[in-house]
């Protein structure tokens, strides 16, 4: 094999091609039977299953290729979301005037529309990360102003289509009244309204849905139905606080109960060599 794609998939079902500076990836392969060719991704993958697709190879011999593919330790905390329970952060008064917020996470589903986040204060602040018809928005909300009026809230919205059952990663950074939102690597720097040089907000943070009534009333979006990875608030891990039932986490269940991580889990893809014979693709998975 002179030229091959890479391919990925948690689920052996929905695949993604490997790209690289924006563009689909092709791999040169050898070029005679004995010589080896290394790549070092420039961008890492996390999936379960990998698939090699030849795109040219020797015309005077049968298609071969030897694979070995070599991974490294990754720390995945995951959640399982069905649509009807939601997780409640609680953290301490000192936290609620922090003039710094960092909030990361990754996220994948099948479902157009769920709250993925939520926090709100007193006098109208919050802010809201919301997934409508597969693109995320970012709603925030900062002043002594009415909720839903047009000047005071912010509405950014990135992506598209990250309904598509891939995990999709989120930054949100709030300093002053700087904010950037970034999904997948892709960011929008805005200037939030307001008086404030905070989010005068409470103590709690509600991840996957709302906490009914809220102070912002029933907001039309319903609960997130997927999967969660590594949520971060200021460095806080709150799925692994969740696991270890730590009193700051309450899962809030209306039904089924929310999993910790089988579903959902990656595994992480070690080593793996195969020859290939005459087939029009090669797929690995662990």
């Amino acid at each position: 094999v002179t030229s091959y794609l890479l391919m990925f998939s948690d689920s052996g079902r929905n695949w993604k091609q490997y790209r690289q500076e924006e563009s689909i990836w092709a791999f040169s392969g050898n070029t005679n039977a004995d010589s080896v060719v290394y790549y070092k991704l420039q961008h890492s993958i996390k999936a379960r299953f990998l698939r090699f697709v030849p795109l040219d190879w020797n015309q005077n011999g049968r298609i071969g290729m030897r694979i070995e593919v070599y991974g490294c330790a990754y720390r995945s905390d995951v959640a399982d979301f069905d649509g009807r329970s939601f997780l409640l952060y609680r953290f301490k008064p000192k936290s609620t005037t922090a003039i710094k917020d960092v909030i990361s996470l990754k996220f994948k589903t099948s479902q157009r529309d769920g709250i993925l986040l939520h926090r709100e204060g007193q006098n109208g602040d919050h802010i809201t990360l919301v997934l409508s018809n597969g693109k995320l928005s970012l709603l925030i909300n900062i002043g002594d102003a009415k909720i839903y009026s047009a000047d005071a809230q912010i509405n950014i919205t990135l992506g598209s289509l990250l309904d598509d059952q891939h995990w999709h990663s989120v930054l949100i950074e709030h300093f002053n009244n700087q904010v950037n939102f970034t999904v997948d690597k892709h960011t929008h720097h805005f200037h939030a309204k307001g008086e404030f040089n905070y989010l005068d907000l409470d103590y709690e943070l509600s991840f996957g849905g709302i906490p009914m009534p809220g102070k912002s009333g029933i907001l039309p979006w319903k609960n997130f139905h997927g999967c969660f990875e590594n949520i971060y608030y200021n460095g806080v891990n709150i799925i692994d606080l969740a696991k270890r039932y730590k009193p700051q986490i309450n899962i809030m269940i209306k039904a089924k109960n929310l999993r910790i991580a089988p579903k959902c889990l990656l595994l992480v893809l070690y080593f793996y060599q195969y020859r290939l014979t005459a087939l029009k693709w090669l797929t690995l998975s662990i």
